[in-house]
């Protein structure tokens, strides 16, 4: 029985590689907006944290020193959340990305998967015609090494 040599093997292998780094890019791309959205919670506590010193600051003795110091803060704070929001918003574009190309890399390497199973199928077929022939032969010897005998 012949061998089965797929002519576009080195480009499957070429495509698994592909599809692999892409997943990986993707694995990265989640990690970075996880950490992005960390960032983004531990802002909002703290500029929770502020409005709430802030109630308590006005609702006590009025130190205007240490309220207008606690408002700076605040400020600062929104200013850096929606700094951090954008960092955000690009961390998400850079996970949907990934994802896309991720997807079009696997469906690369199911493509060039797909017509190496289409090719291992034609091959068995050939492979069949000729145990079959190579039997036909035998058969039709065999048959007219009887009649002959």
């Amino acid at each position: 029985m012949a061998r089965f040599r797929y002519s576009l093997q080195s480009i499957l292998n070429i495509k698994e590689k592909l599809e692999t780094q892409k997943k990986q890019e993707f694995a990265a791309a989640q990690i970075a907006l996880s950490e992005q959205q960390e960032k983004t919670l531990a802002l909002r506590n703290r500029l929770s944290d502020c409005e709430d010193r802030a109630r308590v600051l006005l609702s006590g003795t009025l130190d205007f020193m240490e309220i207008q110091e606690n408002k700076a803060l605040q400020l600062s704070l929104e200013n850096r959340l929606k700094m951090q929001l954008v960092e955000e918003k690009k961390a998400e574009q850079n996970l949907e990305r990934a994802k896309e190309e991720m997807v079009s890399a696997r469906t690369e390497r199911r493509t060039y998967e797909t017509l190496r199973e289409q090719a291992f199928r034609e091959f068995m077929m050939e492979e069949n015609k000729a145990e079959s022939r190579v039997v036909d032969e035998l058969v039709s010897y065999t048959f007219g090494q009887k009649k002959k005998g």
